[in-house]
Protein backbone atom coordinates (compact mmCIF):
# COMPACT_ATOMS: atom_id res chain seq x y z
CA UNK A 1 0.00 0.00 0.00
CA UNK A 2 1.27 3.49 -0.74
CA UNK A 3 2.38 5.46 2.26
CA UNK A 4 -0.19 8.26 2.55
CA UNK A 5 -0.31 10.39 5.64
CA UNK A 6 -3.48 11.81 7.11
CA UNK A 7 -2.82 15.44 6.26
CA UNK A 8 -3.65 14.65 2.62
CA UNK A 9 -0.17 15.72 1.62
CA UNK A 10 0.39 12.64 -0.49
CA UNK A 11 3.89 13.78 -1.31
CA UNK A 12 5.55 12.71 -4.51
CA UNK A 13 6.22 9.54 -6.39
CA UNK A 14 4.35 6.31 -5.78
CA UNK A 15 1.83 7.67 -3.28
CA UNK A 16 0.78 10.52 -5.56
CA UNK A 17 0.51 8.24 -8.58
CA UNK A 18 -1.53 5.69 -6.64
CA UNK A 19 -3.97 8.31 -5.36
CA UNK A 20 -4.26 9.89 -8.80
CA UNK A 21 -5.04 6.44 -10.20
CA UNK A 22 -7.82 5.53 -7.78
CA UNK A 23 -9.37 9.00 -8.01
CA UNK A 24 -9.45 8.69 -11.80
CA UNK A 25 -11.09 5.26 -11.58
CA UNK A 26 -13.75 6.59 -9.18
CA UNK A 27 -14.39 9.68 -11.33
CA UNK A 28 -14.70 7.73 -14.59
CA UNK A 29 -16.99 5.07 -13.15
CA UNK A 30 -20.70 5.27 -13.71
CA UNK A 31 -22.82 6.76 -10.95
CA UNK A 32 -24.76 3.50 -10.68
CA UNK A 33 -21.53 1.49 -10.33
CA UNK A 34 -20.26 3.71 -7.53
CA UNK A 35 -23.66 3.58 -5.79
CA UNK A 36 -23.68 -0.23 -6.01
CA UNK A 37 -20.17 -0.37 -4.49
CA UNK A 38 -21.36 1.94 -1.68
CA UNK A 39 -24.43 -0.22 -1.01
CA UNK A 40 -22.20 -3.30 -0.75
CA UNK A 41 -19.77 -1.60 1.65
CA UNK A 42 -19.99 -2.84 5.22
CA UNK A 43 -19.40 -1.21 7.63
CA UNK A 44 -20.15 2.22 6.24
CA UNK A 45 -17.93 4.94 7.72
CA UNK A 46 -19.08 7.99 9.61
CA UNK A 47 -18.23 11.14 7.68
CA UNK A 48 -19.04 14.81 7.51
CA UNK A 49 -19.37 17.01 4.45
CA UNK A 50 -16.70 19.70 4.33
CA UNK A 51 -17.90 20.90 0.94
CA UNK A 52 -21.35 19.77 -0.09
CA UNK A 53 -21.53 18.36 -3.62
CA UNK A 54 -21.86 21.33 -5.93
CA UNK A 55 -22.11 21.47 -9.69
CA UNK A 56 -20.45 24.09 -11.82
CA UNK A 57 -18.69 24.68 -15.10
CA UNK A 58 -15.04 24.09 -15.91
CA UNK A 59 -13.20 25.36 -18.97
CA UNK A 60 -11.71 22.55 -21.05
CA UNK A 61 -8.46 23.37 -22.83
CA UNK A 62 -6.94 21.63 -25.82
CA UNK A 63 -3.82 22.01 -27.92
CA UNK A 64 -3.73 22.60 -31.65
CA UNK A 65 -2.23 19.50 -33.22
CA UNK A 66 -1.79 17.87 -29.83
CA UNK A 67 1.36 19.79 -28.99
CA UNK A 68 0.76 23.32 -30.22
CA UNK A 69 -0.63 26.39 -28.53
CA UNK A 70 -3.45 25.95 -26.01
CA UNK A 71 -6.97 27.10 -26.75
CA UNK A 72 -10.28 26.95 -24.88
CA UNK A 73 -12.30 24.11 -26.39
CA UNK A 74 -15.43 24.78 -24.34
CA UNK A 75 -17.01 24.22 -20.95
CA UNK A 76 -18.13 21.07 -19.22
CA UNK A 77 -20.26 20.48 -16.15
CA UNK A 78 -18.45 19.06 -13.11
CA UNK A 79 -19.47 18.28 -9.55
CA UNK A 80 -17.02 18.47 -6.66
CA UNK A 81 -17.20 17.36 -3.06
CA UNK A 82 -14.99 17.14 0.04
CA UNK A 83 -15.63 14.95 3.09
CA UNK A 84 -13.87 14.09 6.33
CA UNK A 85 -14.05 10.51 7.55
CA UNK A 86 -13.57 9.70 11.20
CA UNK A 87 -10.64 7.40 11.84
CA UNK A 88 -11.76 6.25 15.26
CA UNK A 89 -8.58 7.25 17.09
CA UNK A 90 -9.68 10.73 18.15
CA UNK A 91 -7.72 12.75 15.58
CA UNK A 92 -9.03 15.10 12.90
CA UNK A 93 -9.84 12.26 10.54
CA UNK A 94 -8.88 11.96 6.90
CA UNK A 95 -10.17 14.17 4.09
CA UNK A 96 -11.37 12.84 0.75
CA UNK A 97 -12.03 14.81 -2.42
CA UNK A 98 -13.72 14.18 -5.74
CA UNK A 99 -14.35 15.91 -9.05
CA UNK A 100 -16.89 14.18 -11.28
CA UNK A 101 -17.91 14.99 -14.85
CA UNK A 102 -21.63 15.77 -14.91
CA UNK A 103 -24.16 16.65 -12.22
CA UNK A 104 -24.35 13.53 -10.07
CA UNK A 105 -24.08 14.87 -6.53
CA UNK A 106 -24.38 11.40 -5.00
CA UNK A 107 -21.57 10.07 -7.21
CA UNK A 108 -19.31 12.94 -6.12
CA UNK A 109 -20.09 12.38 -2.43
CA UNK A 110 -19.51 8.62 -2.53
CA UNK A 111 -16.29 9.02 -4.55
CA UNK A 112 -14.97 11.50 -1.96
CA UNK A 113 -15.73 9.05 0.86
CA UNK A 114 -13.95 6.25 -1.01
CA UNK A 115 -10.95 8.57 -1.55
CA UNK A 116 -10.80 9.15 2.21
CA UNK A 117 -11.14 5.43 2.99
CA UNK A 118 -8.39 4.53 0.53
CA UNK A 119 -6.00 6.74 2.52
CA UNK A 120 -6.58 4.71 5.69
CA UNK A 121 -4.06 1.87 6.04
CA UNK A 122 -6.58 -0.45 7.71
CA UNK A 123 -9.19 0.01 4.93
CA UNK A 124 -7.01 0.55 1.83
CA UNK A 125 -6.60 -3.05 0.68
CA UNK A 126 -10.23 -3.98 1.28
CA UNK A 127 -11.55 -0.93 -0.61
CA UNK A 128 -9.05 -1.45 -3.43
CA UNK A 129 -10.14 -5.07 -3.86
CA UNK A 130 -13.88 -4.55 -3.42
CA UNK A 131 -14.33 -1.20 -5.17
CA UNK A 132 -11.42 0.09 -7.26
CA UNK A 133 -10.37 -3.17 -8.93
CA UNK A 134 -13.88 -4.09 -10.17
CA UNK A 135 -14.49 -0.53 -11.40
CA UNK A 136 -11.14 -0.55 -13.24
CA UNK A 137 -11.97 -3.92 -14.81
CA UNK A 138 -15.39 -2.67 -15.98
CA UNK A 139 -13.80 0.43 -17.50
CA UNK A 140 -11.19 -1.67 -19.30
CA UNK A 141 -13.92 -3.98 -20.63
CA UNK A 142 -15.78 -0.95 -22.04
CA UNK A 143 -12.58 0.33 -23.69
CA UNK A 144 -11.88 -3.12 -25.17
CA UNK A 145 -15.44 -3.37 -26.50
CA UNK A 146 -15.21 0.07 -28.10
CA UNK A 147 -11.85 -0.93 -29.63
CA UNK A 148 -13.35 -4.12 -31.08
CA UNK A 149 -16.26 -2.18 -32.57
CA UNK A 150 -13.90 0.35 -34.11
CA UNK A 151 -11.62 -2.39 -35.45
CA UNK A 152 -14.60 -4.09 -37.13
CA UNK A 153 -15.12 -1.00 -39.28
CA UNK A 154 -11.49 -0.69 -40.30
CA UNK A 155 -10.82 -0.61 -44.01
CA UNK A 156 -7.35 -1.44 -45.33
CA UNK A 157 -6.61 0.37 -48.56
CA UNK A 158 -3.92 -0.89 -50.85
CA UNK A 159 -2.78 -0.20 -54.39
CA UNK A 160 -2.45 -2.96 -56.87
CA UNK A 161 0.39 -2.64 -59.32
CA UNK A 162 -0.87 -2.94 -62.83
CA UNK A 163 1.35 -4.24 -65.53
CA UNK A 164 1.75 -2.80 -68.99
CA UNK A 165 -1.06 -3.62 -71.34
CA UNK A 166 0.66 -5.64 -74.08
CA UNK A 167 -0.64 -4.74 -77.56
Amino acid sequence: MPDLNRSNDAGTGLATAARRDWMAVLAKAGADEVAAAWDALDPKPAYELLRRPEAGLMMVQARAGGSGQRFNAGEMTVTRCAVRCATGDGDRGVTGFSWIAGRSRRHAEIAAVFDALLQLPDRHDAITGAVVAPLRAAQQARRDDAGRKAAATRVDFFTMVRGEDPK
